[in-house]
């Protein structure tokens, strides 16, 4: 218990007197999951309500295998992204393994079926309820998807903060693709996993703490701006 409580302070401390180290790497976790994030969320969005608006055959095919990708193992991503980027792989000639650019794009692939099932969902229910009156008007379907989209946003807003949750929170395909070098692909879950390992728990219980913090005021903003926006 005496280690634990030394580490504990030894954690406040490092946050409090602002520890370049911890600081970096908590800047790097958050350019690194927002853009992955905010990626997603411009491709995953308009995908989930054009699927809303949409009957084709293949549809329910394709909405099994979004909801079936919802519990994609992370492992199996940073697999995938690794072997496109690596030399021998398509996309080695890029030169992006083991770069903050890896990690996004193993990043977009793990949040862009969160977005595109939930958004789907937000925007279905409103479809079935507005679909008579876009058909009376003439209005097209990119047009009715842009409506939707605009008329679903502050459940869209969750839709976001709950991918940029899953993103930052992630840890497997990041380290694969990444390599966790110090300073340049270390993020916050990753130097928990490193630091744990080592037995250094001071620098792990910091970035722990801020991970925890980030969590509820990723729960809190989502809460407030969905309350917020429903009242317009």
């Amino acid at each position: 218990m005496n280690d634990i409580a030394q580490a504990f302070t030894l954690a406040l401390n490092l946050i409090l007197g602002g520890d370049r180290e911890l600081f970096e790497t908590v800047k790097l976790s958050l350019a690194v999951s927002l853009s992955a994030s905010v990626i997603a969320f411009l491709i995953g969005a308009p995908v989930g309500a054009f699927l809303a608006t949409q009957t084709f055959r293949a549809r329910p095919a394709l909405l099994v295998c979004l909801n079936a990708l919802l519990g994609l193992p992370s492992v199996v991503v940073g697999l995938v992204v690794y072997l496109l980027l690596s030399r021998s792989g398509p996309l080695g000639s890029l030169g992006l393994l083991f770069t903050p650019q890896a990690m996004i794009l193993a990043q977009i692939i793990l949040t862009l079926p969160v977005i595109a099932v939930m958004s789907h969902r937000a925007t279905e229910t409103r479809w079935t309820d507005y679909r008579d009156t876009f058909l009376i008007f003439g209005a097209s379907r990119l047009r009715a998807v842009a409506t939707l989209i605009s008329a679903a946003r502050g459940a869209l807003v969750t839709v976001f903060l709950a991918a940029f949750g899953r993103a930052i929170a992630e840890v497997g395909a990041i380290m694969m693709v990444g390599g966790n070098i110090r300073g340049f692909t270390r993020t916050m879950t990753t130097t928990i996993a490193l630091q744990t390992s080592r037995g250094e728990l001071s620098l792990a219980l910091g970035l722990g703490l801020i991970l925890i913090g980030l969590t509820l005021a990723i729960s809190a903003a989502a809460f407030f701006l969905n309350r917020r926006i429903s009242d317009y």
